[in-house]
């Protein structure tokens, strides 16, 4: 299991499921998200950093 994961993409309801999915699993957003603008293809991308539960419990011992 990844403990820091980077999942990026086109800013829409399959971006949100995806991270909705990953935090099921056990993951925990990490910081804020970001967005910026691809201008080649007329779309917002954005960005989410998520971390393992177990890594940040870890951290806090």
């Amino acid at each position: 299991m990844l403990k820091y994961r980077l999942i990026t993409g086109p800013d829409d309801s399959s971006f949100c499921q995806r991270i909705s999915d990953l935090l099921d699993l056990g993951y925990q957003l990490h910081g804020s998200p970001s967005i910026t603008f691809n201008t080649a293809k007329n779309s917002v991308i954005a960005a989410q950093a998520l971390i393992w539960r177990e890594s940040v419990a870890e951290e806090h011992k």
